[in-house]
């Protein structure tokens, strides 16, 4: 009933009522002992094992690193020279950048470029409909106010989009892509998705083996829905691209993704130790032991290499959302829960003597990862957020302990006021909270007030968490009736709706929460960029823990993490 944060599988128990994504259910545990899995603790991959007899420059030789500069310099070059060059290959180039996940090299050619190109496209309109729509695209993601007015060259006499255009496939994959940043009031947009979409999948049958995949890619994975890192390694193989530059940019990345897993695994030997340090996989056996995945989920919400020591920090943080979720779920009953929730709210560490010893040792706990972060943004940004942090988990456990006493009672909400409490009981709001102190980006009693209040960058992603794990709950029908769904109470309110009807209603409320969400990431300069973009990647993640629907496309977590962590691209 409590925390929906992504990649978490349940407690290893029957008597779980966990609102956990439904998705993990049926995972067991990725890794016994994962320190262990070859890989990764072993000398050819340890970051701390024996370096003195490991040879740098070889191992840097063999992953392409010495040549990388060089490459790097070819690619700015030749971005630094297509100003005033409006033609496709320039776009491509920009957007292969982008999916390769190395762009953030060439951030200040691109702001050069898309500058140029949003002044010279508000006097003019190309019938090209593939360049239209990735022109769109680029500059809408990267913040520019560009109009959809450049989409109705492309529409017949009766205001839909021409049928002749579902001959072109490269046109609709870029439309269904510019579609993806769809904001309240993009009427036409809204119409560019079901078009393409329609047309896309009509057209699959007859593709050959090359094209048809990368549809399919591309309805599964459209870039601004995903997360970027996790997609990278998808542009890796021999893929066709009219892109002249593709192979050049394939290595760098390559050498980029290999080097980066390198911090990543360095990040992840450190954060296993400090889990098993902690005790507390012993101390509370009911609950889920997965530092994997908890560390897996702080690199979805900050990506970036710069961010390790945050990484490491949120990872701690996730990690008791998730401990105190099965606190609630498993172990607790309703008076020691309310203890435990009214502990938390005075931040209270007295209050531990009261609760069962395993309850006391994660409220310890608790108290003390908290007060180190507080501590650690302190001395790095002067600013103690303690406050902020502690009613952040107030908030969390109350929404928690909302749960418990609905079920506890046999109390059937209504549709909304069950959503408003499961848009806290997500855990969104605890970790976006500690994702702002820890960026120690603008700062301020304005900001960090604001924080408190139900912000549409925090609550658009909470909803789409929030539905799309109720919408995957629904297709287990070990699970109909034990738990609690948006969907439930709100055929419980209007008890004459079909099914399919409920379905259409959530599936456009997490539409709007999307439209919403794109409007904060894309227009709204309160927050700092890489808070925005932590909130869009939490909700970018979320088909990964909620493969709803008809979309079966997503790889194994396993998979993906042994992907992302320890496979070796040369």
């Amino acid at each position: 009933m409590a925390s929906l944060l992504f990649f978490l599988p349940p407690p290893i128990t029957l008597m779980s009522q966990s609102k956990i994504p439904k998705a993990f259910h049926n995972h067991s545990r990725l890794f016994k002992n994962p320190i262990e899995k070859p890989g990764f603790g072993d000398k050819k991959w340890s970051i701390r094992a024996d370096s003195s007899s490991f040879n740098l420059l070889n191992f840097a030789d063999g992953l392409g690193l010495v040549e990388a500069p060089a490459k790097l310099d070819i690619l700015r070059h030749l971005l630094r020279h297509q100003t005033g060059d409006y033609s496709l290959e320039c776009l491509s180039l920009i957007d292969a950048t982008q999916r390769l996940g190395i762009d953030y090299h060439f951030q200040q050619e691109i702001q050069v470029v898309l500058q140029s190109l949003y002044v010279s496209s508000n006097h003019q309109q190309d019938t090209n409909l593939h360049y239209t729509c990735l022109l769109f695209r680029l500059l809408r993601q990267q913040g520019y106010p560009v109009s959809t007015d450049s989409f109705t060259i492309f529409l017949d006499n009766k205001g839909k989009f021409n049928q002749g255009l579902t001959q072109n496939v490269n046109g609709l994959m870029s439309l269904y892509e510019a579609s993806q940043l769809c904001m309240h009031g993009d009427d036409i947009l809204e119409e560019a998705e079901t078009f393409s979409t329609h047309g896309l999948n009509h057209c699959l049958a007859h593709l050959d083996h090359h094209m048809a995949p990368l549809v399919r890619n591309t309805l599964a994975h459209p870039h601004h829905k995903s997360v970027a890192k996790f997609m990278v390694p998808n542009y890796f193989g021999d893929i066709q691209s009219t892109n002249k530059w593709i192979h050049v940019l394939q290595d760098v990345a390559k050498v980029d993704f290999n080097r980066t897993q390198l911090l990543h695994q360095d990040e992840l030997v450190q954060f296993l130790k400090w889990w098993k340090e902690t005790g507390l996989a012993e101390e509370l056996k009911f609950a889920r032991d997965e530092p994997i995945i908890w560390y897996i989920a702080s690199l979805v919400c900050l990506g970036d290499s710069c961010y390790s020591q945050q990484r490491l920090q949120l990872g701690k943080t996730i990690s008791f959302v998730f401990l105190i979720d099965d606190l609630f779920d498993v172990f607790g009953n309703l008076n020691e829960l309310t203890l435990f929730t009214e502990a938390v709210y005075r931040w209270d560490l007295g209050a531990a003597k009261t609760l069962p010893d395993c309850m006391g040792v994660c409220l310890k706990s608790l108290f003390e990862v908290t007060n180190d972060i507080s501590s650690m943004i302190y001395k790095k940004h002067g600013w103690n957020p303690i406050g902020f942090l502690s009613r952040a988990w107030g908030k969390l456990c109350k929404a928690f302990l909302v749960e418990t006493e609905w079920m506890s009672c046999g109390y059937s909400p209504s549709a909304e006021e069950y959503l408003r409490n499961g848009i806290v009981s997500t855990g969104i709001h605890v970790i976006l909270v500690h994702v702002f102190f820890l960026l120690g980006q603008q700062i301020s009693h304005q900001t960090a007030e604001l924080l408190e209040d139900d912000l549409d960058i925090i609550s658009s992603t909470a909803i789409i968490l929030r539905l799309c794990d109720d919408m995957g709950s629904a297709k287990d029908e070990k699970q109909v009736g034990r738990d609690g769904s948006y969907a439930k109470y709100y055929m419980n309110e209007h008890p004459s709706i079909s099914h399919e009807a409920t379905h259409h209603h959530v599936t456009n409320k997490i539409s709007q929460a999307w439209k919403t969400l794109n409007k904060e990431y894309l227009l709204s300069n309160l927050f700092p960029a890489k808070f925005t973009q932590a909130s869009l990647n939490i909700a970018r993640a979320v088909p990964l823990a909620n493969n709803y629907g008809s979309n079966q496309s997503f790889m194994p977590l396993e998979k993906l993490i042994q992907q992302l962590l320890f496979r070796v691209y040369v």
